[in-house]
């Protein structure tokens, strides 16, 4: 079982039929040689007896077994039911385990049975102790007595300690690599991420990769316990179960491994398409191939040189030779990337890519890693679909599009690279989703009978360029992506190819003076270590990163009252404004020690959050690159508790600043016949926030009800200059009140933050007289301070000091 077992009726966990063990085998714990069947460290995990509720071997038969548990972990009544396996060898052998209904039924985010009992049922000891000890180890291919082909029947020497080359050759000597630093294994890291250029670089600092067209796969070991992640940060663990098993027999302890999972085809290219219907089929023919090791045995790899890392990843698979398969190095080849990149489309391959060979593992996209693509393609959003004509089935076409500008742009149809059955599972996905509104405003010409989906689905499309009107030409289907999410998707421009630095010339000998610091590699900002402070993050206004820095400890003491203790959600541009952002929602592995981190249990899984207690944590998000900083309505110590509501005035394009201030000053009049004093700010964009500060106690539903009920009374009896849904294409003429940042888990831009707009515009808290000369952009990091300067007050002086209660609601 990959996840195993859990006491919510809701969780269906994927359960392997295994053949019959010998009897010996029951109380076995220990060491299985690497190489051999099972190998690894085995934990006797639970034991009790379980009781047919009904008769067994019928509902073997018939695939539905249920039955009684009387374990000292798992109790009560489960059933395990018969799925389709992934080929015609696994029909007998895939499973499903789920929880029956009694009173020992627990919902996960309270109890997470293999997370609260991870220990030996048997001697109390953990994995890791059990691998330290090698007390027992089990020969799995080496029979006791002469068997008939087919059984498996090993044997336990009693007591044995086998020489530790037997039992698993040493782990790469990773304290030794440069730059490796003492850490605990993380859950996730961040990937890193290539930007796409026009031609591959040329010189000796670059390594070159072959592309593949799969998905991005993040495989973290932790003793016995192997878990896969994909690129956003979803595990994967039940989709390639032969991976799992390769990467636990792995020579390591720990490990974090960076990779693809691909299907493999007979030619040695890797195809999209095959791997879509290798998934389809249980992921049994698919090929893990690692190209970066991150972590090994209490070693975090991500500060040292790509180089060195390839090194010792080589070295790990090396040692574990055929036990690693389906898990393979990629090679690269040094310098020479045009060539390199000429020969791998001469045998129709997708592309390369190109890595600098002595940087760090860098979280994000920048240009340390650049791609180089025979074919173009990228992902797109599917906003909708046409009906298929004559003999076709399914769809006609899909409707395609990108992010841009805060909404969806229209990038023309793909109705080519379909089959029959993709087409009609298509149909079934997207009926599903279908919408009566059309995301794109103005709507594209010449869809007459279009039908609109929710825009949640993405495409890879593969097409040879975009046209002047930004539409793809010659586009073709390729699959769905489960791995992105829509509103990821944007765009992909290429780039010139990155230039190598010239060699630098010989120095003359050092005089006896003391050099200069390297100020523009690294330094300090209120004692916070800080990296190429001299980045510019802001092109437009040529702000740095240690400007931006000195932004926040110079507004210390105004920023923290809004932002101390609570959880947050980042904007993070690596390169700064104009480059790619991505929204961080979890804590990167690599986060500065000056962020605390607090762990969150979400709906599926739990997450780290960074949260900021101090001017310290402030600088560190500048370390990060963070350009926007939003927070959770409550505390992290109080999280279920919310202590204000927030209603973001969002205006549709080309409304008159006025209108906006009137909306403001009609939600306050409405929170103040509640009896609840509210305050304002810019969002730093276009909007208003007005925040109505409430004692803790109520929960989450009850803000986000009350919140609702308010906006959508004013959109009730406003309807022509309000709305409360949230549609792009209803909003012309009218603002629309956001109150879902009210519900738990959502958040708004934190007063005096930056926005990654050219600008660097902030959010700024008001007076409510002031909201006329507020109009964006008012406020920047430029022309704040002298603002703050003038001030006799905090605008929002009595804030924290209100002690108002929500509403019920009755009220």
């Amino acid at each position: 079982m990959p996840k195993g077992p859990a006491y919510d009726m809701a969780e269906k966990r994927l359960a392997m039929r295994t053949e019959d063990h010998p009897l010996e085998y029951g109380d076995f714990e220990g060491i299985i040689p690497a190489g051999q069947y099972g190998g690894g460290t085995v934990l006797l995990w639970d034991r009790g007896t379980w009781e047919p509720l009904e008769e067994p071997h019928a509902g073997l038969a018939k695939g539905v077994l249920k039955f009684r548990l009387k374990g000292e972990k798992l109790q009560g009544a489960w059933a395990l039911i018969k799925i389709k396996g992934r080929d015609a060898r696994d029909a007998e052998k895939t499973w499903l385990l789920i929880k029956e209904r009694d009173d020992t039924i627990r919902p996960l985010a309270q109890y997470d049975v293999t997370e609260a009992r991870p220990e030996s049922v048997l001697t109390g000891r953990s994995l890791e102790e059990i691998a330290r000890d090698r007390d027992r180890v089990w020969e799995s291919n080496r029979p006791e007595e002469p068997v008939k082909a087919g059984k498996w029947r090993p044997k336990i020497p009693e007591k044995t300690a086998a020489p530790a080359a037997k039992a698993t050759a040493a782990p790469p000597a990773a304290a030794a690599v440069p730059g490796a630093r003492k850490a605990a294994l993380p859950r996730f890291v961040e990937p890193q991420l290539a930007t796409l250029v026009k031609e591959a670089p040329e010189g000796d600092a670059w390594l070159h990769e072959l592309k593949f067209d799969g998905y991005r796969i993040q495989a973290r070991k932790d003793g016995g316990a192997v878990t896969l992640w994909s690129r956003n940060g979803k595990e994967w663990t039940a989709h390639l179960p032969a991976v799992q098993e390769a990467v636990a027999r792995l020579p390591c302890r720990q490990a974090l491994i960076d990779g693809e999972a691909a299907a493999l085809l007979p030619d040695g290219t890797t195809s999209f398409n095959a791997f879509q219907n290798a998934m389809e089929e249980g992921g049994a023919r698919l090929v893990y191939f690692t190209f970066d090791l991150l972590h090994i045995d209490g070693q975090d790899l991500t500060g040292a040189a790509l180089e060195d890392r390839k090194a010792a990843l080589a070295a790990l698979l090396g040692r574990a030779g055929p036990a690693a398969e389906p898990v393979r190095f990629s090679d690269h080849v040094d310098g020479s990337g045009r060539a390199f990149f000429e020969q791998a489309c001469r045998m129709k391959l997708e592309g390369i890519i190109s890595k600098r060979r002595r940087d760090p593992y860098r979280a994000g996209r920048g240009q340390s890693w650049v791609k180089t693509k025979c074919m173009r393609e990228q992902e797109m959003v599917v906003a909708g679909f046409t009906d298929p004509e004559g003999a076709r089935q399914g769809v006609g076409a899909l409707l395609l599009a990108v992010n841009q500008d805060g909404g969806l742009a229209y990038a023309g149809k793909v109705g080519t690279g379909f089959t029959v059955q993709s087409a009609r599972d298509l149909r079934k996905k997207l009926d599903a989703l279908e919408v009566d509104t059309v995301p794109f405003a103005p709507r594209p010409p010449g869809l007459k009978g279009a039908h609109w989906v929710k825009p949640v689905l993405v495409a890879q499309v593969q097409f040879t360029e975009w046209t002047p009107d930004g539409h793809l030409r010659h586009p073709s289907f390729k699959g769905l992506r489960a791995d992105k999410e829509a509103k990821d998707v944007v765009r992909e421009e290429e780039k010139p190819a990155p230039k190598e630095k010239p060699p630098a010339k010989a120095k003359a000998a050092p005089k006896a003076k003391a050099q200069a610091p390297r100020a523009k590699e690294v330094d300090s900002v209120g004692g916070v270590r800080m990296t190429h402070p001299e980045r510019v993050l802001f092109p437009a206004i040529g702000l740095t990163k240690r400007a931006l820095a000195e932004y926040y400890v110079a507004l210390a003491d105004w920023i923290l009252p809004h932002l101390a203790g609570r959880p947050t959600s980042l904007v993070r541009c690596p390169e700064g404004v104009g480059h790619p952002c991505f929204y961080q929602k979890h804590g990167a592995a690599t986060a500065p020690p000056e962020l605390r981190r607090v762990r969150i249990q979400e709906k599926k899984k739990a997450g780290d959050y960074l949260v900021v207690d101090d001017t310290a944590g402030l600088v560190a998000l500048t370390q990060m690159s963070i350009l926007e900083i939003h927070t959770w309505n409550s505390h992290a110590d109080t999280l279920e508790e919310p202590d204000r509501v927030v209603f973001d005035l969002d205006p549709a394009e080309g409304l008159p600043w006025k209108r906006v201030v009137a909306g403001a000053l009609l939600v306050r009049a409405e929170l103040k016949e509640l009896g609840l004093r509210s305050f304002v700010k810019t969002t730093g964009g276009k909007g208003l926030h007005v925040v109505a500060p409430i004692v803790r106690g109520p929960g989450w539903d009850a803000a986000y009800e009350f919140s609702r009920r308010l906006a959508e009374k004013i959109a009730g009896e406003r309807p022509k200059e309000y709305l409360a849904e949230m549609s792009k294409a209803q909003r012309t003429g009218r603002i629309y009140i956001d109150y879902v940042r009210n519900q738990r888990g959502a958040t708004s831009v934190c007063a005096y933050s930056t926005r990654a707009r050219a600008d660097a515009p902030v959010s700024v808290p008001l007076e409510w007289d002031e909201l006329e000369e507020a109009k964006p952009p008012a406020f920047t990091v430029a022309t704040l301070p002298a603002r703050l300067q003038k001030l006799r007050a905090d605008p929002w002086k009595g804030y924290n000091a209100l002690k108002q209660k929500l509403p019920s609601g009755d009220d």
